[in-house]
C-alpha cells in the first residue's frame, strides 16, 4: 500500500485545510451550492470540489460543520 493511501489523520488534516482555504470569504449560514461556489471562485482544486459535492444539501452555520460533513463522506 502507498503511503498516500495510508489511514494517517496527515491526509485528512490536509483536506480540512484545503477545504478551508477554498471557502474563505464565504459567510455563514451558507448552503452546498454557496460552498461549491465559492470554492470555485477561490479555484479550489478537483478534490476540494469533489469533497464538497459529496456533502448533504443543506445548510453549514460554520467552517467546523462542513469540516464534519467532509471527513464523514
Amino acid at each position: 500500500m502507498a503511503a498516500s493511501d495510508s489511514n494517517s489523520s496527515g491526509g485528512s488534516i490536509r483536506k480540512f485545510i484545503d477545504v478551508q482555504k477554498a471557502l474563505k470569504g464565504i459567510s455563514y449560514p451558507a448552503d452546498k451550492t454557496s460552498l461549491l461556489d465559492t470554492a470555485r471562485a477561490n479555484q479550489a482544486d478537483d478534490k476540494v470540489l469533489d469533497a464538497l459535492q459529496r456533502l448533504p444539501d443543506q445548510k453549514y452555520g460554520s467552517p467546523a460543520e462542513v469540516s464534519k460533513g467532509v471527513g464523514n463522506e
